[in-house]
């Protein structure tokens, strides 16, 4: 018997078939050449690793440069916040001392390495009596800085100009005026350590209480300039001459407040030393706290523009210095670190400070090092990155 062969169908025919028997009509399937579909660029955005460890200054290890001493009653108690000039390879330094008589003086200190300041170099230069008498016109303040309740000189910043070195400071009555004062000297005096001060003149105004006030080493725009102000913008008043300044004339001026919220810097305090010119601007260092890890005060940096240094072109993201060494925090306040000087030598910033209001000590860095690193801090790395094929 012969076995018949059954001819398969086509697999298009037996498809259109049960598509005929279910009622549901397939569309047919287009081919197309696949195009070749490449991964978007992921840039993530990272901050600098580690900047928060980033050692800004190093202190030097012999700190405090300046002490207490009995022998001087003017300076028993205390010798802190000093301020810096820089001339004919000596560090001259002017530092607030308080004494027996809790009264505030100024003395005076230099070195040739800026680094050891010996004491039998230490003098008395400055002191303008007429700081400690009362106005009584005013109410009483519960003040009582560094120690020094009874009045006097604080916190001196110095800047040479043509000859001339100028230098503002706090001066308390004892009672209730709290002002900034201008006083200069011929810097060959000042050389020679003959206190030829001229008479302060008083540059905020009465009733008002003023602090942290410096004057740029040179003119900006052709004329003097004074900041007096750090926060909530920096405020500066310029001059066509400092003989304006004849105690007659006032800055308007308004007390830092505020400060950077969600920073390390949220409640600003005030100016450091002296302005220092760079090719990047001009290095501001300045004082402020925050209150996330309160009573403690730090220091930071700021780089102004040059031609118009009311423009804060870059900030430090961290403290350069913060009070963790053992003389920052054993003295008439403990967790403070107060500059009011700062120099350039030999291409490295010396930055001098007052420790818990009860001694001066100073901390180093490259200057090119140091400002590189202020600026970084504003800035993140940009990193480009592929997603992975899902396998």
């Amino acid at each position: 018997m012969a076995v018949s062969k059954v001819k398969k169908k086509p697999a298009t025919k037996v498809k259109k078939l049960v598509s005929k028997i279910s009622g549901v009509k397939k569309t047919p399937r287009k081919y197309t050449k696949r195009k070749k579909v490449l991964k978007p660029k992921v840039v993530v955005e990272k901050p600098i690793p580690n900047l928060d460890k980033v050692v800004f200054l190093e202190r030097h290890v012999r700190n405090p440069i300046i002490e207490p001493r009995e022998v001087n009653s003017w300076e028993s108690k205390a010798t802190f916040n000093p301020t810096a000039l820089y001339k004919d390879e000596m560090v001259h330094v002017i530092y607030r001392a308080v004494g027996s008589d809790d009264v505030s003086r100024l003395g005076y200190a230099k070195s040739n390495d800026g680094l050891n300041f010996y004491h039998d170099l230490k003098d008395l230069c400055y002191f303008a009596p007429g700081h400690d008498i009362p106005d009584y016109d005013l109410d009483k303040l519960e003040y009582s800085s560094g120690g020094g309740g009874m009045g006097g000189c604080e916190d001196p910043r110095i800047t040479e100009i043509d000859g001339k070195v100028y230098m503002l400071y706090t001066a308390f009555d004892g009672w209730g005026s709290i002002r900034i004062a201008l006083t200069h000297i011929s810097l060959e005096d000042f050389l020679a350590n003959k206190w030829n001060w001229s008479k302060p003149v008083y540059i905020s105004k009465p009733g008002e209480i003023n602090k942290n006030w410096v004057l740029f080493p040179e003119k900006v725009n052709g004329m003097y300039a004074i900041i007096h102000s750090v926060s909530p913008t920096i405020q500066v008043e310029y001059f066509d001459s400092l003989d304006m300044l004849d105690g007659t004339y006032f800055i308007e001026s308004t007390p830092p407040f505020g400060g950077r919220k969600n920073a390390w810097d949220n409640k600003m305090r005030g100016v450091g030393p002296s302005p220092i010119k760079t090719k990047f601007g001009w290095l501001l260092l300045y004082h402020a706290m925050d209150m996330r890890d309160p009573n403690r005060y730090k220091i930071g940096a700021m780089i102004l523009d040059l031609e118009n240094p009311e423009k804060v072109l870059y900030r430090s993201a961290y403290p350069v210095l913060e009070p963790d060494a053992h003389y920052e925090n054993e003295g008439f306040k403990r967790g403070v670190i107060y500059s009011c000087g700062a120099i350039v030598k030999n291409k490295d910033i010396y930055i001098y400070y007052g420790g818990a209001d009860m001694v001066s000590c100073v901390a180093t860095a490259n200057l090119d090092t140091f400002i590189k690193k202020i600026i970084s801090g504003n800035k993140t790395k940009l990193i480009t990155k592929r997603k992975k094929k899902k396998k």
